[in-house]
């Protein structure tokens, strides 16, 4: 970022939701090719390779407490994008993503003080079943199963997120994690990129889509972190779920019903209405 610039956080945290979305979006073609895992392998790895050229972290600044949470957060990474692709390979984006929000506002509601802030992971379930319509016999579980997954590997993202991002400046924490997501996604992404129907434009494919996410979504997200209290990026997290329904719209002609669009908006309501009882302080 230019000397100088003194961009709000809050759009930084919009700017990141946004460009995750169109990253998952834009990598359903290759999703549908290669696999999820296929996928998730070779965006990080050029998502690793741009931020090593880019950040140049120094690795002597690392110490022995830091390498647990690094390691940690690169797992959980490859995780989370394995599993939310392999969910949205099934299931609507925006359904995937609300789905997968029940992660972080679980654990924000665990984490507080207050009880009461266990009620908003309970409206956002109901709104969840409305999204999915169950009564309709068409939801698919393994897709669910693949979301809620994703929702316990962002739920963890978001604690190491912070974790990591006040101990590293800038991003030089997400360019020494990305390696960690590549390596432990490149066995099940090699073989599930050998077995698809791979063709080599699918590697300058997956280079562009690393650019939005994760070069540019996570590290935004990273540096809107630092500068932003719990409570306030939680409420801007909280409008994720909306982005996905509106780029699944946008990009890939998804149309949700009315009552999926009641759903939606119980869990971003949810998601903004639990983050009153964080009690995490500006930094």
């Amino acid at each position: 970022m230019r000397a100088g610039v003194n961009v709000p956080p809050w759009l930084l945290a919009i700017t990141a939701m946004l460009a995750v979305q169109l990253s998952n979006a834009f990598s359903a073609p290759l999703v549908e090719r290669i696999g999820s895992a296929g996928t998730t392998w070779l965006r990080f790895s050029f998502g690793a390779l741009l931020l090593w050229l880019f950040v140049r972290p120094v690795i002597r600044n690392i110490t022995k407490k830091d390498i647990p949470a690094l390691l940690a957060f690169g797992v959980v990474t490859g995780c989370m994008t394995t599993l939310f692709l392999a969910a949205a390979e099934r299931i609507p984006l925006g359904t995937a993503v609300a789905i997968e929000f029940l992660g972080p506002l679980t654990v924000a509601g665990l984490m507080s003080k207050h009880r009461r802030a266990l009620i908003w992971p309970v409206l956002a379930f109901v709104g969840v079943v409305l999204l999915t319509e169950p009564w309709t016999g068409s939801v698919d579980t393994v897709g669910v199963g693949f979301a809620l997954g994703a929702g316990v590997c962002w739920g963890l993202y978001n604690i190491l997120t912070q974790h990591v991002g006040d101990k590293f400046s800038g991003i030089t924490g997400l360019a020494l994690t990305l390696p960690v997501a590549a390596l432990i996604t490149m066995p099940f992404g090699i073989a599930q990129a050998t077995a698809g129907d791979f063709e080599w434009w699918m590697v300058a494919a997956a280079a562009g889509i690393a650019i939005l996410a994760p070069v540019v979504g996570y590290g935004l997200e990273m540096l809107a972190l630092r500068r932003m209290s719990h409570t306030s990026f939680g409420t801007l997290l909280s409008i994720e779920p909306a982005f996905g329904v509106i780029v699944g719209l946008i990009v890939l002609a998804q149309t949700p019903s009315i009552v999926q669009i009641i759903g939606i908006s119980m869990v971003v309501a949810a998601g903004a209405a639990a983050q009153k009882y964080s009690s995490r302080e500006t930094n």
